[in-house]
């Protein structure tokens, strides 16, 4: 997900034995959230999936954090689940503070780790934000890995006041055994602020082969998911 991306660094990886998953939970359905009445270039991105490529119009972010809306902060249970049913419903805890101007940043390092660890189970050791770069997180992987995810391109839009729109494509090289892996992961997503304090969103994913074939790429492994934020108590801890 935009706020906070850990893709498993095998394919097989979520399958592998002793691996605890995330616990199952009655999935929010699939459903496609009203566009904006006035197409930017963040909807034309959205209406051209899953048929995606690089370059995209994500500009680099340089130092630059995501800022969500002031209606992202506290604290929340996430649920999601994919579209195509391949991918097994998820719970994991999300967290966004101010950022001082009126709107909010999530807290990557604690994101990351808690969809890392539903995703991987105990193969996630840690993750740790760079301090030099709120872009950059590294995660420890059992089996002497590391992986480093560094957001390389960004763009947001607010098409109204209870909806939010965000792309990021993500640099991913896993250190190991062997030679380091290198991929690239692009995220969309469409928020939707609900009446009860809830927020609905969509996300659209496609992976790219490493840079080293090139900056112009086709997108694989289109995927879609669903997803549900209700608002945890103050001081709950499970957000802990």
């Amino acid at each position: 997900m935009v706020m906070a991306v850990v893709c498993p660094p095998d394919p097989a990886a979520a399958a592998q034995p002793g691996m605890a998953m995330a616990t199952p939970i009655e999935p929010p359905p699939v459903r496609s959230l009203p566009p904006p009445s006035s197409p930017g270039l963040l909807e034309r991105r959205l209406a051209s999936w899953p048929a995606w490529s690089l370059p995209a119009p994500l500009p680099r972010p340089d130092r630059d954090d995501l800022i969500w809306p002031a209606w992202f902060r506290g604290e929340w249970e996430v649920s999601s689940t994919s579209a195509d049913g391949a991918e097994p419903p998820l719970r994991w805890c999300a967290r966004f503070v101010p950022n001082g101007n009126g709107g909010a940043v999530a807290d990557r390092a604690f994101n990351a780790s808690q969809i890392g660890k539903a995703l991987l189970g105990d193969e996630l050791i840690s993750v740790r934000n760079d301090p030099a770069n709120p872009n950059r997180q590294v995660s420890l992987l059992r089996g002497d890995r590391q992986l480093e995810s560094t957001v390389v391109g960004r763009r947001s839009g607010r098409p109204d006041g209870a909806t939010f729109l965000a792309d990021e494509l993500t640099l991913q090289l896993l250190h190991g055994p062997g030679a380091p892996r290198i991929s690239r992961v692009e995220v969309l997503g469409l928020w939707q602020r609900l009446e009860d304090g809830s927020i609905s969103g969509e996300q659209w994913q496609a992976s790219y082969s490493s840079p080293a074939a090139g900056l112009a790429a086709q997108a694989d492994h289109p995927q879609r998911f669903s997803l549900r934020l209700v608002p945890l108590p103050p001081g709950s801890d499970r957000a802990s």
